[in-house]
């Protein structure tokens, strides 16, 4: 039995809906939604997303936990996208646990992701940041209350799903850089071939390392009677990063403003508006080819989410909507390997740290050596969360990881169900997710730490299993 097929096999868990309709009859989802605030209560709070930790003492703007849930007679799911860099496997299980217990929807059919935007409380410790026990209790239980609470809004619904192309925010930050420039990383190398976020046109410049994924994927909830009830979208692009902290990002904005494209009202229960992120792992909007654009703060963010709110807009214009929607989940472990240190790298850590003299790490080289030691403790392997989610004809992949946009690009290609997206940092964290030849042009994304160390293989092993779970769920003809 081969090493894939032994991590595989660790856990699969299949929940199914086959309901059939009675003669004459036709079954009827029921939707449910909520935006739960998640927004501490007690500052200074720290805030990851830097080589440093930093601190915030105040919120620019909400940040919420936007939950979905959906009924159609025999099986329930919750979708859950909180605005925060990273969220710890073991929050939320906590949070699904909690929540499973308040609505018997299973935890293997709660689907829980963060939008990654880097002005949020930490949660998980990465780099210099550690995160506040009382915060993450206090997000755990808002996170199980919202799901609660969306599911007692539960009433009859009809479903659309589509898409629209927009690429116009969308620049793979990963740049070829021509023969003979330096490339210098952190642990005393210069192999790298590849440079993230190189700066704006930089002279050594060649070409961009990898692709963008255009398409702006959506689910349409509505009441019976019409009535916008949610939306969830999904688009490959990382945080903007020009609000202060604490800050949704555009992810924020977005929510904000989706209702009115879709014509939603402020009527009990209020409409919400929820953006997953997708495969961005390699993405964001800044074109380094040009000159830096001028811009004051907030004004990228919200030109990124009027953009993708414009996008929901068409992509919903004329939708079909659907009250005969089945259902369907199923989630996987897979064991992967972690990518540790060798002794003389270790040693060279240790030497980097001495030379601190137990002074704070400042440098790149300072901040990954103390990376190094910490993953010189982790196991050889790693149990890695998966799961696939069927809602009519779309499908959803969870991944718990930052994933390269060619990643994404493939799942879609090869799902057996014709509409896919990938919603990544859900259900747990577990740091980039590059190819193996993207590990091969190095850069940061590769550079081993708590936020890069699954096994250079891992993406081969991550593919196949996500589309073993979307055929499980896709719907069998015949």
């Amino acid at each position: 039995m081969s090493s894939f097929v032994r991590g595989f096999t660790a856990l699969i868990v299949l929940i199914c809906s086959t309901a059939v309709a009675s003669a004459g009859s036709k079954l009827t989802v029921r939707a449910g939604a909520y935006a739960m605030d998640v927004t501490p209560e007690k500052f200074p709070v720290s805030v990851n997303g830097g080589f440093s930790d930093r601190q915030a003492t105040k919120a620019n703007d909400p940040l919420h936990a936007r939950c979905l849930v959906l009924d159609d007679g025999k099986t329930k799911l919750a979708i859950v996208v909180v605005d925060s860099c990273v969220v710890p496997r073991d929050l939320i299980d906590a949070a699904k646990k909690k929540a499973e217990a308040k609505t018997g929807i299973p935890a293997t059919n709660m689907l829980i992701s963060g939008t990654h935007t880097h002005t949020a409380p930490t949660l998980t410790s990465v780099f210099g940041s550690d995160p506040n026990p009382e915060y993450v209790t206090f997000l755990t239980e808002k996170i199980a209350a919202g799901i609660e609470k969306a599911a007692v809004n539960l009433e009859p619904a009809e479903l659309a799903w589509g898409s629209v192309q927009e690429s116009s925010e969308l620049f793979n930050r990963r740049w070829k850089m021509k023969p003979g420039t330096v490339n210098l990383d952190p642990f005393g190398g210069t192999t790298d071939v590849v440079r993230m976020n190189p700066g704006n046109q930089n002279p050594g410049l060649l070409e961009q390392a990898g692709t963008v994924d255009p398409e702006v994927s959506v689910l349409a909830v509505r009441s019976s009677a019409g009535r916008p009830l949610a939306l969830l979208a999904n688009y490959s692009l990382h945080y903007v990063g020009d609000l202060p902290a604490l800050s949704a990002d555009y992810f924020g904005v977005f929510g904000d403003r989706v209702g009115g494209a879709v014509g939603a009202d402020d009527k009990e229960p209020k409409f919400v508006g929820i953006l997953s992120n997708g495969t961005s792992g390699d993405v964001n909007n800044i074109d380094f080819s040009k000159p830096p654009l001028k811009s004051q703060p907030g004004e990228r963010c919200r030109t990124v989410a009027e953009t993708v709110v414009k996008a929901v807009g068409k992509a919903t214009t004329g939708a079909t909507y659907h009250a005969d929607v089945t259902l369907a989940a199923a989630v996987a472990e897979l064991e992967l390997g972690v990518r540790k240190p060798t002794a003389a790298e270790i040693e060279r850590a240790t030497g980097v740290l001495a030379r601190l003299g137990g002074k704070p790490a400042r440098t790149a080289e300072e901040v990954y050596a103390g990376e190094t030691i910490k993953i010189a403790n982790y196991p050889d392997t790693v149990k890695v969360p998966l799961q696939a989610l069927r809602i009519g004809d779309l499908g959803i992949v969870a991944i718990p990881c930052e994933v390269f946009t060619e990643i994404g690009l493939e799942i879609k290609k090869k799902s057996p169900i014709q509409r896919t997206f990938t919603i990544e940092l859900a259900n747990g964290y577990n740091g980039y997710l590059p190819t193996p030849a993207q590990h091969k042009l190095g850069g940061y994304e590769t550079w081993r730490a708590r936020s890069s160390y699954l096994e250079v293989g891992a993406s081969e092993k991550i593919v196949p299993a996500v589309l073993k779970l979307l055929d499980k769920v896709a719907v069998k003809k015949g």
